[in-house]
């Protein structure tokens, strides 16, 4: 199997997923529990730093197996390596600064507080959690999303005119809030736009697998 993902329920690893399924690629999915350094054995082993995903592609053979670590750029690996498809924005076409700007505010800006809030909410024992940060990572995140509620004023998705992993990367974003109980102060464009995406099969298969 060429394509292979270590992927947990909620985690950042749907968008590599998301987008397989929407280009019907064929790959092997390993299922774990998070946190899976802890809870998958000989995790650490193949992936040192113990974050997911974790994805691999051996297509060029078994010396020059691909190796990566980080959502959305897997994402972007995909359709590049096995495109074309319309899920990727040209360096040609109109479009193109906007489609690589959403998908590195997807994490830089929009889930990296979201995983604070996640962690002083969810994870931490309950001595440890920090209810102030939580707030205040919370209004960071509602804050930064008001990029979204203004590119979806007029438009269906975020960059050339179409879906693109541009939306499967910010999407997941959107995704994460929902979890999180955070949906509730999405913005009227923001949560119709959220909608849009929720309704697609591919979305669909990848958050509950």
């Amino acid at each position: 199997m060429a394509l292979k993902l270590w992927h947990c329920a909620g985690s950042r690893s749907i968008r590599p997923l998301w987008t397989m399924e929407e280009m019907g690629l064929d790959y092997e999915l390993e299922v774990m529990q998070f946190p899976p350094r802890f809870m998958h054995a000989g995790y650490a082993e193949i992936n040192p730093i113990g974050t997911v995903p974790f994805f691999t592609d051996d297509a060029d053979g078994p010396e020059q197996i691909i190796q990566m670590t980080e959502s959305a750029g897997i994402s972007q690996y995909l359709v590049d390596r096995y495109g074309p498809t319309d899920l990727a924005v040209g360096v040609n076409e109109a479009g193109y600064g906007d489609y690589l700007n959403w998908i590195h505010r997807s994490d830089a800006t929009l889930t990296f507080p979201q995983t604070l809030v996640l962690r002083y909410t969810v994870l931490e024992p309950e001595a440890t959690r920090l209810p102030k940060v939580a707030e205040d990572y919370t209004k960071w995140f509602y804050s930064r999303l008001r990029s979204v509620e203004l590119a979806t004023a007029d438009n269906e998705f975020l960059a050339a005119n179409r879906f693109t992993i541009a939306d499967i990367a910010v999407g997941f974003a959107l995704h994460l809030a929902e979890t999180l109980g955070l949906a509730g102060g999405f913005k009227p464009n923001t949560a119709a736009y959220y909608e849009r995406l929720k309704a697609r099969p591919a979305f669909q298969k990848a958050t509950t697998l």
